[in-house]
């Protein structure tokens, strides 16, 4: 018999009641809704709430924060007891496996290496990335970039990783140009898609998170509006 009453009198939680919580939830006389979920089904969900936890901090609303981080804590919880479930891993696995890539990307700290700047850190963070995942090629370091990012992130980060390996699209003066010309003749949707990377490239020339200058612009739009 489970002890559900002593977890609901608590006056404060540890993870591992949120992890006892997930697995009472799941099981055949718990929760009938999260007994219906599997990981597609919950997909959007964790997405809505990592963006949710970005707007807590674009906010600065602290209370907001914590309340966002937790909803994103669950969603790693479920997802972790949906695997234990089928018997592949579990949420100590994801804590042990996400601290031993912490301990071998920071060699400055647990082992001999040398990185006085944090040029230096990400230098050796992308090298030991690229030797751990077995990534051989640019193009192989390009494509673990993930497709699911939102697109003009994504752009701007392939754009930095190819310019890493020395393809470079032009300076800012070229790219204005380059721009000024396309937008004027821009018709299909090839042509609006390579312009929008060029503006993503222009904008990590600029030091510009692309993301979140569109972002702040969409801000901009909506107060033009009559409200309040």
């Amino acid at each position: 018999m489970k002890d559900t009453a002593k977890l609901a009198s608590k006056a404060r939680y540890s993870m591992e009641d949120l992890l006892e919580i997930m697995t009472l939830l799941r099981a055949p006389d718990g929760c009938p809704w999260d007994r219906e979920q599997d990981h597609k089904s919950i997909r959007r969900d964790l997405l809505e709430e990592c963006y949710e936890a970005i707007e807590a901090i674009d906010t600065e609303d602290a209370d907001l924060l914590r309340e966002e981080l937790g909803d994103v804590l669950l969603q790693v919880v479920f997802h972790s007891e949906l695997e234990r479930e089928a018997g592949r891993f579990d949420f100590a696995d994801v804590v042990d496996g996400v601290a031993r890539k912490m301990v071998v990307r920071h060699p400055h700290v647990f082992g001999t290496v040398e990185a006085k700047t944090s040029e230096d850190v990400l230098r050796n963070w992308d090298a030991i990335k690229r030797e751990t995942k077995e990534q051989k090629t640019e193009r192989e370091v390009l494509e673990s970039v993930s497709a699911a990012m939102p697109a003009l992130m994504r752009a701007q980060k392939l754009l930095k990783k190819g310019a890493g390996f020395g393809r470079e699209t032009g300076d800012v003066p070229e790219l204005r140009d380059k721009l000024s010309k396309a937008a004027k003749t821009a018709e299909s949707a090839e042509d609006i898609g390579a312009l929008l990377l060029d503006a993503a490239e222009l904008s990590r020339k600029l030091g510009v998170d692309a993301e979140r200058a569109l972002y702040d612009a969409c801000r901009v739009y909506i107060d033009s509006f009559p409200g309040k």
